[in-house]
């Protein structure tokens, strides 16, 4: 007699290609019919309209998300976007792709407003650029990319496009702003910290990159340096480990930092007269002491970090967009690129998909009293939706 068969389970992933749907709305006309007999006004009415992010726009919320994701999430540029829309079936070219983030970024602009006052609101801001090149008649512009980092209470990350790298451009950002910034050493930041009561904190990281560059000229000196910075990152490794609160990282920083702070101080005074006022290391000192104040300011302020590379990493994000779509139109295309961009680091600071976060928000946004705008900040979204 056989025996029972046995069943044998093995799994295989698949992928199945994304589709475009075309979705037709019926609305449907009411009227009195009884004052239509009779020829009088027959009081038309129409049901509800569908929500449309763009007025009479063909794209839903969907497909302008996907598109919103694509490139300021997964950095790709709007020519790539139309061969992957056409192998889908659908031709989309690149202009109307461009018009489309515009009108998304239109759409968001009080989100993206409200976060600069939540931002400006908060105790520290962490702040960098870098180069975004805008066209210009006959060549590219060098116009810049600002980030702009809120606090844990005020978890934003917001992008600032400027046609220049005048102080101009931060100072307007910051202005009525009177508390901590963590920058670079931009000389633009002196004069708006100064004028606006602004503490400049500065970045170790910065100041570590300077001796490990100019190292082999001078291994000693820089060894030394190197050794008495990277006790500070130490220190805040374990303070972070042990998750200690601004006023417990206070306290540890005065009692084991302060002291590795104010010899390594004394060591580069007297290892600079040994070198020649051109040497890299001696440069690398001069940075240090140059930047004394903004780089001891975290031995004052528990929520002040001891370096910006958290600023830093936001700007690759940008940096890969130059690579692969190499410059913005015009100012606009720039402001357009600062807003979606903000929105899709904001979700990646927060752990949430993109896609989703603005599906929804492009079918809600519009809609949406400005009293009630504050339920679409990617932090909030997220905590009712945690776990589901």
């Amino acid at each position: 007699m056989p025996s029972k068969p046995g069943r044998l389970f093995s799994w295989q992933i698949e992928y199945i290609p994304g589709f475009f749907q075309r979705i037709e709305h019926v609305r449907l006309k009411y009227a009195c019919p009884h004052c239509e007999r009779n020829a009088a006004n027959p009081n038309i009415e129409l049901a509800d309209k569908p929500v449309q992010p763009i007025d009479k726009g063909m794209a839903g919320p969907g497909l302008l998300a996907y598109l919103v994701t694509s490139k300021y999430a997964d950095y790709l540029p709007l020519y790539r976007l139309e061969n992957i829309f056409a192998r889908s079936g659908f031709e989309i070219d690149r202009v109307t792709q461009c018009l489309w983030c515009r009108d998304v970024a239109q759409i968001a602009m009080p989100l993206y407003e409200r976060m600069i006052q939540r931002v400006l609101a908060g105790h520290v801001i962490h702040t960098d650029d870098t180069v975004m090149p805008m066209l210009a008649p006959g060549k590219t512009k060098q116009a810049r990319m600002w980030v702009y980092l809120g606090d844990e209470a005020n978890p934003y990350n917001l992008f600032d496009f400027t046609p220049n790298r005048s102080r101009d451009g931060p100072a307007q950002f910051l202005k009525g702003y009177t508390q901590v910034i963590v920058a670079d050493a931009y000389g633009g930041y002196d004069g708006i910290c100064l004028e606006g009561g602004i503490t400049q904190a500065g970045c170790w990281a910065h100041a570590r990159r300077k001796f490990v560059d100019a190292r082999d000229l001078a291994p000693k000196i820089a060894d030394a340096a190197l050794v008495s910075i990277g006790k500070l990152f130490t220190i805040e490794q374990r303070a972070k480990e042990q998750n200690l609160g601004p006023a417990d990282r206070l306290q540890l920083r005065q009692s084991q930092s302060q002291a590795i702070v104010a010899q390594l101080r004394d060591g580069l005074i007297a290892w600079k007269q040994t070198l020649l006022p051109k040497h890299p290391v001696a440069q690398a000192i001069g940075y240090v002491l140059n930047q004394w104040k903004p780089l001891t300011a975290f031995l004052g302020d528990g929520t002040v970090a001891i370096h910006n590379n958290i600023a830093e990493q936001e700007m690759k994000r940008i940096a890969l967009n130059r690579k692969n779509s190499l410059f913005v139109g015009n100012e606009r295309g720039g402001q357009t690129a600062a807003i979606l961009s903000s929105l899709t680091s904001s979700c990646r600071r927060h752990g949430i998909d993109p896609q989703v976060y603005l599906t929804q928000l492009l079918a809600n946004l519009p809609a949406t009293p400005i009293s009630q705008l504050d339920q679409w900040l990617p932090d909030q979204w997220k905590a009712p939706t945690a776990g589901v």
